[in-house]
């Protein structure tokens, strides 16, 4: 017996993935999900293409998937690495397949060649989207992996909409982004540098027994050494010039962060951020410039997920099992949170410098930051009386900040620049 069954039907009848595929059967069913066609000024339907980029330094492995089909990916070609290359390369392919350069829809992975690629395209103006590519699936038995396959694997995936879309941050918002992972960078160097002079003196029996290490006493202490070997001095010598050098880098960075915020779109953010305790202008501004916008998540969970906080889990049947925090997403933003996230182990407290910074802030965003602090405390200590590692208690710490962070972006009135998805 022959079952005929409706477009509604059969919308429901088949999974949610190859539904965009199967869609293109039915005309007018469910538009939002049928992408593989696009209507003309003249009424007629032009097939669309979904393009994969395999992007390396040198060259672009590029493939095209027919989009409403379960045809397989075809490997078009390769061109080089630069902006040019590329683009003309997209546009012998959008001749090749005799439809328009601006309706193709361009995907890559994300990777140490950044967002370059996608805003000249977007510019150009092209549908691009960035991947991330550890959310890519795949299957246990691919032992083979070359770049033409992946640029037909990234055109596959993204044509059935197994894709997960990093977020392109605005040209601006990275600068100042690149900013504060220099000022990371350049207090990574002191610590070294500091450490190296520190090991060298303890190897030649040289002790400091002062209290409070690398402050002014200790500096005289250092430079009023003298070390019996010539050679030694002068290796004392460059390890002071070494620190010097990394404190002036340092500084001139903050400077440069407290320079570009005050005509950043998002210094009400930071202000806002630099009420809460942990955070003054080098954090907030650390994290607002890697976390972006944070209107784009739903609820503080995703929040919580897109950092990397939450627990990983491996439960089946009725036994549950959660192990450590998956780690995931922006690892220079979680670090931060986990830094200021430390100062909630003291009892909530405004102090006088707090008080300064919330000057001039709403009262809203001012309770919410004496709520966290209530909050984040008391969770510390009930976690300590549990005999918890130090180390989960502030991670523990740093996952309901976070949640609080969200609230301030979400649930306030400040000043916000127009909601995007960056």
């Amino acid at each position: 017996m022959l079952v005929v069954l409706s477009p509604l039907q059969f919308s429901r009848a088949i999974p949610v993935r190859s539904r965009a595929a199967c869609l293109a059967h039915f005309p007018g069913t469910d538009p939002g999900s049928c992408r593989s066609k696009q209507r003309t000024d003249d009424n007629t339907m032009k097939d669309t293409y979904y393009i994969g980029l395999d992007a390396h330094k040198e060259s672009i492995a590029i493939a095209y998937a027919l989009g409403g089909s379960r045809s397989k990916a075809v490997h078009h070609g390769g061109c080089g690495g630069s902006l040019p290359a590329t683009e003309a390369a997209l546009r012998k392919l959008a001749k090749k397949l005799k439809v328009g350069f601006k309706e193709l829809k361009v995907c890559y992975e994300a990777g140490p060649t950044g967002f370059v690629l996608a805003r000249r395209l977007i510019q150009l103006g092209l549908e691009c989207v960035v991947m991330a590519p550890t959310k890519s699936t795949r299957k246990p038995g691919e032992k083979v992996k070359t770049d033409k396959k992946d640029a037909m694997k990234i055109a596959k995936e993204y044509r059935n909409g197994d894709i997960v879309e990093v977020r392109i941050p605005p040209s601006n918002d990275q600068a100042i982004r690149d900013v504060a992972r220099a000022r990371t960078d350049a207090s990574d160097d002191l610590t070294r540098a500091k450490q190296r002079l520190k090991s060298f003196l303890l190897c030649n029996g040289h002790r400091y027994t002062g209290s409070a290490t690398w402050g002014g006493p200790h500096m005289n202490y250092l430079r009023s050494l003298t070390l019996q070997n010539p050679a030694q001095q002068i290796v004392l010598e460059e390890y002071l010039l070494a620190i010097d050098h990394c404190l002036l880098r340092l500084n001139r960075l903050v400077d440069k962060m407290e320079e570009l915020l005050a005509d950043w779109e998002w210094k009400p953010a930071v202000d806002a951020l630099m009420s809460f305790k942990g955070f003054k202008i080098v954090a907030a501004m650390t994290i607002v410039s890697e976390v972006g916008d944070l209107r784009r998540f739903d609820n503080p969970r995703s929040f919580m997920s897109f950092l990397g906080l939450v627990p990983s889990e491996h439960s089946t049947g009725t036994k549950r099992h959660q192990g450590a925090i998956t780690k995931c997403g922006n690892s220079h933003a979680r670090w931060m949170l986990v830094e200021s996230a430390q100062h909630y182990r003291k009892p909530p407290k405004v102090s006088e410098q707090l008080s300064r910074r919330q000057q001039g802030q709403p009262a809203e965003v001012r309770d919410i930051a004496w709520r966290a602090q209530n909050r984040l405390h008391t969770k510390y200590k009930r976690l300590k009386a549990r005999h918890l590692h130090e180390n989960k208690a502030v991670i523990a710490m740093a996952r309901e900040l976070s949640s609080f962070i969200w609230e301030l972006q979400n649930k306030t009135t400040i000043t916000m620049p127009p909601k995007t998805n960056a």
